[in-house]
């Protein structure tokens, strides 16, 4: 595959930064509905929006996979 045509898999520091602050939300919220605490779900429902806001943030920023504060790392 070429350089042109490869997306970059996500592995950049926006991507990375909106992943954990949902993966954060997603386990708040799952075990806020298991225990039935109503506005903490909605919290992390909130939170997941943020968490995908601040990749939006930091990849239009330029620490997307394409934007010019990233450096791709050589894998071995």
């Amino acid at each position: 595959m070429s350089e042109e045509n490869d997306p970059g898999h996500g592995h950049s520091p926006a991507a990375w930064t909106a992943v954990i602050i949902m993966l954060v939300a997603f386990t708040i919220g799952t075990f806020a509905f298991w225990f039935a605490i109503v506005w903490l779900v909605w919290a992390s429902v909130a939170l997941m929006v943020a968490g995908l806001l601040a990749g939006v943030v930091l990849a239009r920023l330029g620490y997307g996979v394409r934007g010019p504060k990233y450096t791709p790392k050589a894998h071995a």
